[in-house]
């Protein structure tokens, strides 16, 4: 049974930092790309970054020199290092495992999601 499960989510002034873990269990993790995902209210879920399997960074334009993506294939985590906070990136995120071959940044891609956590940015 796979499991992710998000952590480090809460509430934050503008311009300060958060970084989200999300721990994975019952999968072969360092196979898997993992991504980030957003949804905030009234919006859909949006696209934040993924890291592949080999490493390599893949990030939203709205997050681009704010937000990096780590993974830790021992602890079987993977990292959403956030900085610079806005408050239009308050929203739940979520971590996702990408189980085909389709595009990075569609959520159809991804078939395994935790449960999210709350991050609120206030002004």
């Amino acid at each position: 049974q796979v499991q992710l499960v998000e952590s480090g989510g809460g509430l934050v002034q503008a311009g300060g930092s958060l970084r989200l873990s999300c721990a994975a269990s019952g999968l072969t993790f360092s196979n898997y790309a993992m991504g980030w995902f957003r949804l905030a209210p009234g919006k859909e879920r949006e696209f934040v970054g993924v890291v592949t399997t080999a490493g390599s960074i893949i990030r939203a334009d709205s997050v681009m020199g704010r937000f990096t993506i780590s993974r830790d294939n021992a602890k079987n985590t993977v990292y959403l290092q956030m900085n610079s906070l806005k408050p239009e990136d308050t929203a739940v995120y979520y971590c996702a495992a990408k189980i085909s071959g389709g595009s990075y940044y569609r959520l159809q891609s991804y078939g395994y999601w935790g449960q999210g956590t709350q991050v609120t940015v206030s002004s």
